[in-house]
C-alpha cells in the first residue's frame, strides 16, 4: 500500500515550482523530505540519537552527495562507486552546516546527522541551492529541539534584474552569485561572488533573497501541521549556580578588562588571562572544583568575553590597543622564492601567508567532474592551513573542509580579476604560516601580489578585510571592528570578509550571530570594510603597483597559434610522431585543443627561452605553408633522381616538391647532375597543380632567360597514326560489330 504522502509547493514567480514532499521514502529517518524542481531531486534525511555524550560540542554532520546515477553517468577513474566528496559537495555541506549549527541549543550534544542526496539530475537546476531548505524541512518533522526553520536561496542579477535560484546558463550572464540563508527573522549567513559591486548593491540582494526565503519558510510549517508535529525532546540543561556565577563574575571581571586593555600581544594575552583563571580556580577547595569545577570554568569564559565586549563598547578599544577601525601593521615582500614562477609574503599583525603561482597550459587545468557540473578551471587556488600556525601540534588527516571552504573564498575574489585572454592556466597556493585573525584574507592580498610578480596581467589587484561587530541589544550600542584577531571572532555578534578592488565588492563572507541586525548596521559595517581595504590595497600597490610586463627568465612563456583543422594531423603525426620530437627538440610543451565552434585547432606552446618556442612556430609555419601560384621561392636540393631532383623550400622546411628534369633549363638536360647537384640552393617559379601530371609544378628554367637562338620543340601531332583521337576509327576495335567477326560457339555434346 502507497503510503500518504504529503506535499507542498513554493511558486519561485517566474513559471518555476519547488515542491516539499514527505510520507512516501525513508521513513524510518527521524525527518525526511524530497525537494523538487524541475526533474531535479534532493532526498534528505535527519537523524538524531537519544543518547547525550559528554562533549562541549554539538556532534552535528550535514553531509552532501551527489549521485552520478542521477545525470545517467558513471563515476569516473578506476573504481565506479562514489567515494570521497568532491570539493563543491564539500562546500554545500559548510554552506548549510553554518546556518544549521547555531539553532541547536548549547546544551545539546547528541550525535545528529544531515544526509543530502541528489537523486535526480536536472541541467537547468542547480541542486545545492534547495540543500538548505531540504534540511530545514526534515528538521521541523522531526522532535529535534530545534530554534526555528531557515532556508537558503541563491540570487544572481542579470540586465539590473534579480533572480533567486538562477540557472547555470543565467549565472553566467549575472553579476552577482549569492548565497544567503536566513530564518524569517534575521539573515544568518551570506557567501558568493560579485562582479566589483557597491555595498548598497549587495545588500539589496540580500534583502531580495530574504525575502523568497520567507516563502520558503512559510511552506515548511504548513507542510509540518499537515504531517502533524512532533513533541520536541527534553534536553536536559546545564546545571546553573547563579551565586558561583556572581562569585566568579566578581573575582576576575577587573583584572581581565585591565588585561584587555593593556594592549598586549596574543602570547602575552593569553598568558595573563590564564593566571586570572588559576587564581579565581585557587579560591575554590579542591573539593569544591570536583563538584562544580566545570561550572567554574564556564563562567569565567562568560566573564572574559563580557569584559573583552565591554571594553570596545565602552572605550572603543580592543584586545591589542587598536581602535575598532585600525589595520594592523602590513609588511609585504614579493619574488621571494627564487624557482617559483611568482611569489609573495604578506604579513599583516600577527597573519602571515605564503602565496605561489605557477603557469602551466590547458593540460594542468582543474578537471571538475560532478554529477551537476563538468567543466574545468583554467585558475585555481589552494589554501593549505598547518598546526603550526597556531603554534599547536595536531594529526594531520588531510585536507580539511576549513582549508577548503576558505581556499573557494580567496579564489571567488581573484578569478574575475584574470583576464580572458591570459594563455595559461594558472594555479596559486597560500601556505599560512601565522594565523591570528582571517588568514583567507591574507591569501587573498599575498595572491594578488604573486600574480603580479609572476607577470599574470591582473585587470586589477584585490585586497581583503576581516571584519567583526559588537552590539548590545538593549543600548542599542555597537561597534564595528576592522581586520579582527581570532580572540574578537570568537567573541563577536558577526564576522564577515569582503574582497574587492579599488571600484567594488569581488566576494564576501558573512556569519551572522546575532538576530534581527539592521540593514543599515549591515551598511555601515560594508562600508567600514571598504575603508579597510582600500588601506590595505594601498600597502600592496606600494610594494608591486601593476603586473610584472614579462614572466621570469625561468617561467615558461606561453604562445598561442591557431590554425585550420585539416592541419591538426600533419602537425600531430601518425602516432604523435611529429608533435612528440617536437617537444623533444625544443623543450616545449604543446597542447592542441579544437575550438569547439570554429574547429579550428588550437595550438598552445609552453616553453622556457624564445629558442625552443620559434622553433616550434617555425614548424607550424612550415607545415601551414601553401605557396601561391606565379610567385618565385628559394629551395634547396635534398634528393636527386633520374627524373629530376627533389627540392625543399627554404622558407618552409619539410616541404618538398619535384623539380622535373625539363623544368631544370632551358637547354635539353641529359643528367640531372650537369645541371643541380646535392645541397644547391636556388630560385623556382610556382606553377600550381600540373594538368596533365596532377602534381605540383615548380621550374626553375621560368626565371632564367631563354639562351640566344632558342628553338622550342613544336608541339605534338595528335593526328598522326596512333593518335588517342583516332583510336575509334579501327573498324576491329568497333563495339558494335565485334560479336559479328566470333565464330559460332558450338553446342557441347553430352556425355
Amino acid at each position: 500500500m502507497i503510503p500518504k504522502v504529503f506535499r507542498e509547493v513554493i511558486d519561485l514567480g517566474d513559471g518555476r515550482e519547488i515542491s516539499i514532499e514527505t510520507g512516501k521514502l525513508a521513513k524510518q529517518a527521524h525527518g525526511s523530505v524530497v525537494v523538487q524542481s524541475g526533474k531535479c531531486m534532493l532526498l534528505c534525511t535527519v537523524v538524531s540519537n537519544y543518547e547525550q555524550k559528554d562533549l562541549p560540542f554539538l556532534p552535528l554532520t550535514v553531509d552532501y552527495r551527489e549521485k552520478f546515477a542521477a545525470a545517467g553517468r558513471y563515476p569516473g577513474g578506476f573504481f565506479k562507486r562514489e567515494a570521497r566528496p568532491s570539493d563543491g559537495e564539500v562546500l554545500t555541506m559548510r554552506l548549510v552546516d553554518r546556518v544549521l549549527r547555531p539553532l541547536f541549543p548549547k546544551d545539546y550534544s547528541a550525535e545528529t546527522q544531515v544526509m543530502i542526496q541528489l537523486m535526480s539530475h536536472d541541467d537547468e537546476v542547480m541542486p545545492e541551492a534547495m540543500a538548505g531548505l531540504a534540511a530545514s524541512a526534515a528538521i521541523q518533522l522531526s522532535d529535534f529541539p530545534f530554534e526555528c526553520a531557515i532556508s537558503e536561496a541563491r540570487v544572481g542579477r542579470v540586465d539590473g534584474k534579480f533572480i533567486i535560484n538562477p540557472t547555470r546558463a543565467q549565472l553566467a550572464e549575472s553579476d552577482i552569485e549569492m548565497m544567503i540563508g536566513a530564518s524569517a527573522d534575521s539573515v544568518m549567513m551570506v557567501e558568493g561572488e560579485m562582479d566589483e559591486i557597491s555595498e548598497e548593491d549587495m545588500v539589496e540582494a540580500i534583502k531580495f533573497a530574504h525575502e523568497a526565503i520567507k516563502v520558503q519558510i512559510e511552506a515548511q510549517h504548513r507542510l509540518a501541521d499537515a504531517f502533524g508535529r512532533k513533541e520536541t525532546r527534553e534536553v536536559e540543561a546545564s546545571p546553573e549556580d547563579k551565586d558561583l556565577e556572581k562569585k566568579v563574575h566578581d573575582m576576575a571581571y577587573d583584572k581581565v578588562y585591565a588585561v584587555a586593555k593593556a594592549g598586549s600581544s596574543k602570547k602575552e594575552r593569553s598568558q595573563a588571562f590564564a593566571n586570572i583563571k588559576d587564581e579565581v580556580k585557587a579560591s575554590f577547595t579542591e573539593e569544591e572544583l570536583e563538584s562544580y569545577g566545570g561550572l567554574v570554568s564556564d563562567y569565567y569564559r562568560k566573564t572574559e568575553k563580557a569584559a573583552v565586549r565591554d571594553l570596545t563598547l565602552n572605550e572603543g578599544l580592543r584586545l591589542d590597543g587598536r581602535k575598532t577601525n585600525e589595520v594592523r601593521d602590513i609588511w609585504c615582500e614579493i619574488d621571494y622564492l627564487p624557482s617559483t614562477h611568482g611569489s609573495a609574503v604578506f604579513t599583516r599583525g600577527e597573519t602571515q601567508a605564503l602565496a605561489t603561482v605557477t603557469l602551466g597550459t590547458s593540460r594542468d587545468a582543474n578537471q571538475i567532474d560532478m554529477p551537476s557540473h563538468e567543466g574545468e578551471e583554467r585558475f585555481y587556488l589552494h589554501y593549505n592551513f598547518p598546526p603550526f600556525c597556531t603554534g599547536e601540534a595536531r594529526p594531520i588527516r588531510g585536507t580539511s573542509r576549513r582549508e577548503v571552504g576558505h581556499g573557494n573564498l580567496a579564489q571567488r575574489a581573484l578569478k574575475g580579476m584574470i583576464p580572458d585572454e591570459c594563455p595559461y592556466t594558472v594555479r596559486v597556493v597560500s601556505e599560512v604560516l601565522e594565523s591570528n585573525g582571517s588568514s583567507s584574507m591574507a591569501t587573498v592580498c599575498a595572491g594578488t601580489m604573486a600574480l603580479m610578480d609572476a607577470g599574470v596581467q591582473m585587470k586589477k589587484p584585490v585586497s581583503g578585510i576581516a571584519m567583526g561587530l559588537i552590539s548590545d541589544g538593549d543600548s542599542g550600542k555597537y561597534a564595528v571592528l576592522s581586520d579582527i584577531l581570532g580572540d574578537e571572532d570568537h567573541l563577536g555578534d558577526m564576522d564577515f570578509k569582503v574582497t574587492g578592488t579599488a571600484d567594488g565588492i569581488t566576494a564576501c563572507q558573512m556569519d551572522i550571530k546575532v538576530k534581527g541586525l539592521s540593514y543599515e548596521i549591515l551598511v555601515n559595517a560594508l562600508k567600514q570594510a571598504r575603508d579597510g581595504r582600500l588601506h590595505i590595497l594601498e600597502k600592496l600597490t606600494d610594494t608591486i603597483a601593476t603586473p610584472n610586463a614579462e614572466v621570469k627568465e625561468h617561467a615558461p612563456t606561453m604562445v598561442t597559434r591557431r590554425i585550420p583543422n585539416e592541419f591538426i594531423g600533419a602537425l600531430i603525426g601518425p602516432g604523435g610522431k611529429v608533435i612528440q620530437e617536437m617537444q623533444k627538440e625544443t623543450e616545449t610543451t604543446i597542447v592542441i585543443n579544437e575550438d569547439p565552434v570554429t574547429e579550428e585547432g588550437i595550438v598552445e606552446i609552453l616553453g622556457v627561452g624564445k629558442k625552443g618556442i620559434d622553433a616550434v612556430m617555425a614548424k607550424i609555419d612550415s607545415i601551414l605553408f601553401k605557396p601561391t601560384v606565379g610567385n618565385v621561392y628559394e629551395v634547396k636540393v635534398i634528393k636527386m633522381l633520374d627524373f629530376g631532383a627533389v627540392v625543399e623550400y627554404m622558407d618552409a622546411p619539410g616541404n618538398e616538391v619535384l623539380l622535373h628534369v625539363s623544368e631544370l633549363a632551358w637547354e635539353r638536360t641529359e643528367n640531372v647532375s650537369d645541371v643541380v647537384n646535392m645541397g644547391d640552393v636556388f630560385d623556382v617559379k610556382y606553377f600550381g597543380i600540373d594538368s596533365r601530371t596532377r602534381k605540383e609544378k615548380v621550374s626553375r628554367k621560368a626565371i632564367l632567360p631563354k639562351p640566344e637562338g632558342y628553338v622550342a620543340r613544336p608541339p605534338r601531332d595528335d593526328k598522326r597514326s596512333g593518335g588517342r583521337d583516332n583510336r575509334g576509327t579501327r573498324d576491329n576495335r568497333g563495339r558494335d560489330n565485334r560479336r559479328d567477326d566470333r565464330k559460332p560457339r558450338e553446342d557441347k555434346k553430352e556425355d
